[in-house]
């Protein structure tokens, strides 16, 4: 409980101060509760299980003067009965800073021009850089976002720390550098162009385990009256644990919108690179970097770590997308997805299975939305001995209050 104390003293202690020398204080936070089933919950023995996570935030934005203003989250995020008895286990293990930064901008209001500190950072549409924010802890990034905006679009460089051997519990240096731009080429058409460079130090002086890893590609988006369109594509090179790479990732999707733009189908694939010989000294196999992976390899979760959880064979996802929006405050969505492993290597077919999932939102008020949602997955055979191993067929279902203030 003390380490709980002491965060919200901190961030009570700004928000005093802050108030005798800011020109506006906002406060707001934000409490999540998830239920969840999912049968099986451990791939490997084949049990079910069901749990209750939440997360719970409290933030303050204090604006100064000279367009600077000052942002402090923190949050706690835990499974409920997780402390057996409050009475003698209060420590707050997993309260924690979620954000904390300061941002300027130019003396023409609204122009951003840089981020200096903990930051969530979402770029394009989170295929390779986002928050997570499905998770109850979300993501965040120690680092500093410069950015500058015109006609043209904008442009954000990101510099970000993610590990320091100086701390106690981190035994290597790592660092991740992008460049990040969106040109608005179409009122209605953008093309967004990126580098990302991701760096780690080696294991020990003995073995050359370092990954000095660069992410090149680019990112078309447009939309007519009733059409949307996205591709996309990357390309992977360096080294990656001591290994070079050469590695690669392409997609695109289709959507058409009907019924008065209450509802929408859309057509996806995308196509991750995989390596089927591992010992020809070279790794072809992409990597996802830190994206929402969520958002697009379906919501029961089965490829967050790409490429682990594909045991290094790469990822097709055919997918078919539709929502409606029956009534005011109130969307449904259903998709279909169909993944096939990019390589099959030793395995005699390459089709993992399908995913079936349905959400239903409700706005119950402005600050407070209401969310189910349904997982089906039909496994095939390959899928029992690729990354997560599922052996049967998995069922997963959620219910949710986000409540925002």
């Amino acid at each position: 409980m003390r380490t709980y104390r002491l965060g919200l003293s901190a961030l009570l202690l700004v928000a005093a101060a802050a108030t005798a020398a800011a020109q506006e204080i906002k406060v707001g936070g934000q409490l999540r509760p998830r239920y969840e089933v999912r049968d099986p919950i451990d791939l490997s023995e084949g049990d079910a299980d069901a749990f209750v996570s939440m997360r719970a935030r409290a933030n303050v934005t204090a604006a100064l003067e000279g367009n600077v203003s000052v942002f402090l989250q923190v949050q706690d995020v835990r499974i409920w009965g997780e402390e057996t008895n409050t009475l003698g286990d209060f420590s707050a293990d997993n309260f924690d800073l979620h954000q904390g930064y300061i941002d300027l901008e130019s003396a023409e209001k609204g122009k951003f021009l840089g981020r200096f500190g903990r930051q969530e950072v979402k770029l394009g549409a989170e295929r390779l850089i986002g928050p997570v924010g499905w998770t109850q802890q979300s993501r965040s990034f120690d680092g500093v976002r410069l950015a500058t905006e015109g006609d043209f679009g904008r442009v954000d460089i990101l510099a970000a720390q993610l590990g320091n051997e100086l701390a106690s519990d981190v035994d290597r240096d790592s660092e991740l550098l992008l460049g990040y731009g969106t040109l608005d080429v179409a009122d209605d058409q953008a093309v967004d162009l990126y580098a990302i460079y991701n760096r780690q130090d080696s294991e020990n002086e003995f073995l050359d385990t370092e990954t000095s890893q660069g992410t090149f590609g680019a990112r078309w988006v447009g939309k007519t009256e009733d059409f949307t369109y996205r591709a996309e594509a990357s390309f992977q090179t360096g080294q990656r644990a001591g290994t070079d790479v050469s590695a690669y990732m392409f997609g695109a999707r289709f959507g058409y919108g009907f019924a008065e733009g209450r509802a929408a189908v859309t057509l996806w694939y995308d196509y991750l690179s995989g390596d089927d010989d591992a010992t020809d000294g070279e790794i072809k196999v992409f990597d996802t970097l830190f994206a929402t992976n969520h958002k697009f390899y379906g919501f029961a979760d089965m490829f967050l770590n790409i490429p682990a959880h594909t045991s290094g064979q790469g990822l097709q996802d055919f997918a078919v997308k539709g929502s409606f929006k029956p009534v005011k405050d109130w969307k449904l969505g259903a998709d279909i997805h169909s993944f096939r492993l990019a390589k099959e290597g030793v395995f005699e077919s390459g089709h993992l299975g399908e995913e079936v999932n349905i959400v239903a939102t409700y706005a119950y008020s402005k600050n407070v939305n209401l969310q189910g949602g349904f997982a089906h997955i039909f496994q095939d055979d390959t899928w029992a001995f690729v990354g997560r191993r599922l052996e049967d067929n998995m069922t997963w279902f959620y219910l949710m209050i986000d409540a925002k203030f």
